[in-house]
């Protein structure tokens, strides 16, 4: 039988750390985060133990959409420093044996981007093809019925040449057309421009939708997502292009490649991370952010443990030896995983993001850690729709008040799961603006910033930043770091509503990974007999036979 672990990468056994540029550090007190701010805290992301940093874009861009709408696919924006910077940023963090990982955002590009000025300069230009132009229908309405992300309609009318353009996000942010060669030829040019810099390879925004079908029909299905999704996520056209580009550029280089891809099934996910595709390491998958919200209505729900051990043993178990897995708790794009998760109250918040933090790095997978969940930064309280950035957060608050929610419904639904809160600046210290700037932060800082902070952590050495670190370390070498990587998963009495645990395999070795998803004391039995405790989020624990006793969200892993 074929086995992952008989052709290891060096991706198998990393650990990414997620940069947020504009919320992670400010050296010149503008108030926005920029390249040389994270030179100056390599030090403190080496001592971390990752060696990879994903570095969301610092690309040209008008910000419509905080950087993920980039007008020059080979340049820096201003405020974030300059190319010589970004050079100095991948040398300085190889020094250190830091990879770095830059996002490839080509779903889509800005309305600023001069291929776009040019194509819709005129029906005849010659780069009118490379983006998605339509006629209206006969009443002069959009080519079809499909939603964008942040948008009633994924069309906008251009008033000059009488034709819609296709934007599944913002306006601002035009789709590209793969089904043009040329497109995708230029894509690859800027692709080897980056990875010929020494890039560790790519994260892939929404690359799963690039693929769009020929006669651009309507959607009929609306359970999910927002319209038009069974069509322009997940096609086949999408596998050809990637496979197209491996060929032609990820082949030619040692790297990680991670696609972002709502929507996806684990036989989607084996179709992506099957080495013998030729297509990505690995994936992001959705499913398990949606599972503390009602399906059809905006508003959040208690997680249902069992749940949740499902979805993820499902993906840990499906992909095992038939492609790889990303494991991660949140991102730039989802709210705080203390706040959502875990128990962000002064007397849990500590101990439960050590307890989250546990579980996830002993799954199978490349483990990704967002700036400021090895602090255990929380989710902020926002008053009013007007301290939300967000252009979805404003979205969705519209939609909400056009059904009838009121204000204060809302506002529980975005003091939930907005964006906004993983966006908001790293909390370095107590000092004003949690040392993030010395001018006046683009996104203001969380209230608790005296009490949360990053000098606090690394001066505490039972602090979540050091759990993490030995979390880190099992993984990244040891005796244990095979099993933690290759180790078959077992997921152990599925139907407790409390208490998740599983085992890990490998070549004879096998840890127990157990956690307490609650604030109460608890006895649970495997029928394990343990042999060694090698991580533990408190200071003791207490075994009586094969008998575990749990205090308040307590995580452990065995060697049993």
């Amino acid at each position: 039988m074929f086995a992952i672990a008989d052709d290891p990468k060096w991706w198998h056994s990393a650990v990414v750390y997620q940069i947020y540029p504009r919320s992670f550090n400010d050296s010149n007190g503008d108030g926005i985060g920029d390249i040389p701010g994270i030179i100056q805290k390599l030090d403190y992301i080496q001592t971390l133990g990752v060696n990879v940093i994903w570095l969301s874009p610092v690309y040209k861009s008008p910000m419509d959409d905080n950087g993920y709408d980039i007008s020059d696919y080979c340049d820096i924006a201003p405020e974030f420093g300059n190319m010589a910077d970004m050079d100095e940023l991948i040398a300085q963090a190889k020094v250190r044996g830091i990879k770095i990982v830059m996002d490839l955002v080509v779903n889509h590009s800005s309305d600023e981007h001069p291929w776009f000025i040019e194509s819709k300069s005129s029906l005849d230009n010659p780069k009118r093809d490379w983006y998605i132009w339509k006629d209206p229908k006969a009443d002069g309405s959009a080519p079809n019925n499909w939603d964008s992300f942040f948008t009633p309609s994924a069309w906008e009318l251009d008033e000059t040449t009488g034709q819609y353009y296709l934007h599944l996000f913002s306006k601002k942010q035009p789709d590209l057309n793969w089904a043009n060669t040329e497109v995708r030829q230029a894509i690859y040019e800027m692709m080897h421009f980056w990875l010929k810099k020494g890039l560790g390879g790519f994260r892939m925004d929404v690359i799963n939708m690039i693929g769009k079908p020929a006669d651009y029909p309507d959607a009929t299905i609306f359970d999910q997502g927002v319209a038009g999704w069974e069509h322009w996520s997940n096609n086949v056209l999408v596998h050809q292009y990637l496979r197209e580009m491996n060929q032609q550029v990820l082949s030619h280089y040692d790297v990680l490649t991670v696609g972002e891809t709502p929507f996806t099934t684990t036989l989607d996910g084996r179709f992506y991370s099957d080495p013998a595709r030729k297509e990505v390491s690995m994936i992001f998958t959705f499913e398990h952010m949606g599972l503390d919200r009602e399906e059809h209505n905006a508003r959040p729900k208690a997680l249902d443990l069992t749940e949740l051990k499902t979805v993820l043993s499902k993906w840990q178990d499906e992909l095992y030896n038939k492609g790889w897995n990303s494991v991660y708790w949140n991102n730039h794009d989802q709210a705080r995983c203390v706040s959502r998760f875990g128990n962000d109250s002064d007397a849990y918040r500590v101990i439960s993001a050590k307890m989250l933090g546990t579980l996830l790095h002993g799954m199978s997978g490349t483990p990704y850690v967002y700036q400021g969940e090895e602090l255990g930064m929380c989710n902020k309280v926002f008053s009013d729709i007007s301290q939300f950035d967000d252009l979805m957060a404003h979205f969705h608050y519209k939609k909400m008040m056009e059904r009838g929610d009121t204000p204060e419904s809302a506002l529980e639904y975005l003091n939930h799961f907005s964006r906004d809160h993983a966006r908001i600046p790293v909390q370095w210290d107590g000092s004003e603006h949690a040392g993030f700037t010395t001018g006046t932060p683009w996104l203001a800082v969380n209230d608790n910033f005296e009490t949360v902070n990053a000098q606090l952590a690394t001066s505490d050495e039972n602090s979540i930043y050091y759990h993490y670190q030995h979390l880190i370390n099992l993984r990244r070498g040891g005796e244990y770091s095979d099993t933690l990587v290759y180790g078959k998963h077992c997921l152990l009495q599925a139907d407790d509503p409390q208490v998740y645990a599983y085992t890990r395999s490998y070549k004879g070795q096998t840890l127990l990974i157990v956690a307490n998803f609650t604030d109460q004391q608890l006895s649970r039995d495997f029928g394990l007999e343990f042999k060694q405790n090698i991580s533990n989020n408190y200071a003791d624990y207490q075994c009586k036979a094969s008998s575990i006793e749990l205090k308040a969200y307590q995580a452990c892993i065995f060697v049993v």
